[in-house]
């Protein structure tokens, strides 16, 4: 039988509707047989639980993993609305998905990280080849989770891990992951894919620093209180002219914090590893993160650059065609950044760069992703968190 794909999508705004256009015509897409796994990624104009009902109804009652986002992709198609909806239906006698997921994951230091390593680990075979990972893009914390995560499983299982930071159109407030029927908030889903198959990936942002280099001077986990003996959000104000009040989404997805890249990591990375700013504190001036940073470090501010971003996806087609060689992928999972979205390109633009890509790697391949509030990718051995960036998974 080998691997059946199909991938689907709507814009229809009532979410039961939405739901079972978007599964219809993936499964059509796909072929004959009952689905063996779905995807699903969508915006937050919808009811959720009403959406994702729709699609495990249509596609009867396959296992589903996803999340929100705040647009969706596929082949040649980009939607950055309240109301779209994707869906991936997978048959296959050659890969396995298991999936698991957990809740709560502010209540922990190491936001879930343990909880789901044990979940995962009775998962885990010989011939498992990478995690993907959906997860709250308002709560969440990288390296504590990734280091109780690693810790937790045995070494020789310790997968490359892919994925996105869950996202809600702007409002940073409440985004939601798909677990089967359950949806859930401040929650998390991972999925772990086996079999005979090989995974080939691509990462590349694009963003360029500005000014000289500052240094944070107190910081505590991803919280950074400090830059050159200042309040953070002192320091960043040289730099803009907008009201924090009233424009902090929009100063933030202009500008953002570039760190030097670890030196084993440069090669394959660029010279900056960006972060964006999540959130802010008005009352004590500090700005947070979605990873850890230590007081004495370097940093830039770092803006997007259209050039950059364009070459950055040739770089990746690049990358993914260097490791596939000759084999045509079975998928593509693609994880882009919200601020690489319509906030920099025109529609005509975004569809365009998108179709570019996609010819670099294969137009008929099924293709599915959203704009995330950050993205999960390996560079070189070491898993790593993304902002401003693009991860695109190939499964081959």
């Amino acid at each position: 039988m080998g691997t059946s794909v199909g991938v689907g999508y709507s814009i229809l705004k009532n979410p039961e509707a939405a739901g079972k256009e978007a599964a219809r015509k993936a499964l059509e897409q796909k072929g004959p047989g009952k689905a063996d796994f779905v995807f699903a990624f969508a915006t937050v104009g919808y009811n959720q639980q009403i959406l994702v009902r729709s699609i495990r109804e249509a596609t009867s009652e396959a296992p589903l993993c996803g999340c929100s986002g705040e647009g969706v992709l596929t082949q040649g198609m980009v939607s950055e609305t309240n109301f779209s909806v994707c869906v991936m239906a997978i048959t296959s006698d050659e890969v396995k998905f298991d999936r698991a997921c957990i809740e709560d994951i502010t209540s922990e230091p190491d936001y879930g990280g343990s909880r789901l390593a044990a979940e995962m680990k009775p998962f885990l075979r010989s011939d498992s080849r990478a995690f993907f990972l959906f997860v709250d893009g308002v709560t969440f914390d990288f390296d504590p989770f990734r280091a109780a995560f690693e810790k937790a499983l045995s070494p020789e299982q310790v997968l490359p891990l892919f994925g996105g930071l869950a996202g809600d159109n702007w409002a940073v407030r409440k985004t939601y992951q798909y677990d089967d029927d359950k949806v859930l908030t401040q929650g998390m889903c991972c999925v772990v894919i086996s079999g005979d198959v090989q995974v080939a990936w691509g990462i590349n942002h694009g963003c360029v620093p500005i000014g000289s280099r500052r240094t944070i001077t107190r910081s505590k986990g991803n919280v950074i209180y400090e830059i050159d003996g200042i309040p953070a959000l002192q320091a960043l104000r040289e730099y803009v002219e907008e009201d924090w009040a009233t424009q902090w989404n929009k100063m933030s997805l202009n500008l953002c914090l570039g760190f030097k890249t670890p030196q084993q990591l440069k090669e394959e990375y660029g010279e900056y590893i960006v972060r964006y700013m999540i959130g802010k504190n008005d009352d004590d001036g500090s700005v947070t993160i979605q990873s850890d940073v230590s007081s004495g470090t370097s940093l830039w501010i770092v803006r997007r650059d259209k050039d950059l971003i364009r070459n950055g996806l040739k770089s990746i087609s690049r990358q993914i065609r260097e490791k596939t060689g000759a084999r045509k992928p079975k998928l593509v999972m693609h994880f882009e950044c919200m601020g690489r979205g319509k906030v920099v390109f025109r529609e005509q633009e975004k569809i365009e760069l998108l179709r570019s890509l996609q010819e670099d790697i294969g137009t008929d391949i099924p293709w599915i992703g959203f704009y995330t509030y950050g993205e999960i990718g390996p560079i070189a051995t070491s898993n790593c968190i993304h902002n401003f960036t693009a991860v695109v998974t190939a499964v081959y």
